[in-house]
């Protein structure tokens, strides 16, 4: 399942909807909505989350969250470690591997060291730009 899928059937069940009837209103079939609810189909199309984010109504934050969940969604990733530290190479093909003889929680830890080498890179993105001169300030 993706986070795309998940998060999809998760508010379909909150909200005592039927997978026939979403998929209906979506304009796809009963078996390609399942098929995508459990990350058997690729990452979903603009239109197709434009339509989830009408048939429930989802604006603003969650909306934004959605869209992201769909960007992460990919069930078939190609990772491209071409001038890269000789490491990733080893890790992406070691993960491709062995993705699933990984634990929850050992899952939540990689994630977590991503998640500090994301934030890290978007502080030094900001470094960047408050150590700039302010132009046309008095």
């Amino acid at each position: 399942m993706t986070p795309f899928g998940e998060r999809v059937r998760q508010l379909r069940r909150e909200r005592g909807r039927m997978l026939k009837d979403m998929a209906a209103h979506l304009g796809v079939s009963s078996a390609y909505l399942s098929a995508l609810e459990r990350g058997e189909r690729g990452k979903p199309t603009w239109t197709l989350i434009q339509g989830v984010l009408q048939y429930f109504h989802i604006i603003w934050d969650e909306a934004d969250e959605l869209t992201r969940l769909a960007d992460l969604s990919d069930p078939r990733v190609k990772i491209d470690t071409a001038n890269t530290d000789p490491k990733a190479t080893l890790f992406a093909n070691r993960l491709a591997r062995e993705i699933g003889d990984l634990t929850p929680e050992e899952l939540e830890a990689l994630l977590a060291v991503l998640d500090r080498a994301q934030e890290r890179e978007r502080g030094a993105i900001g470094d960047k730009h408050s150590s700039l001169p302010l132009v046309g300030r008095d």
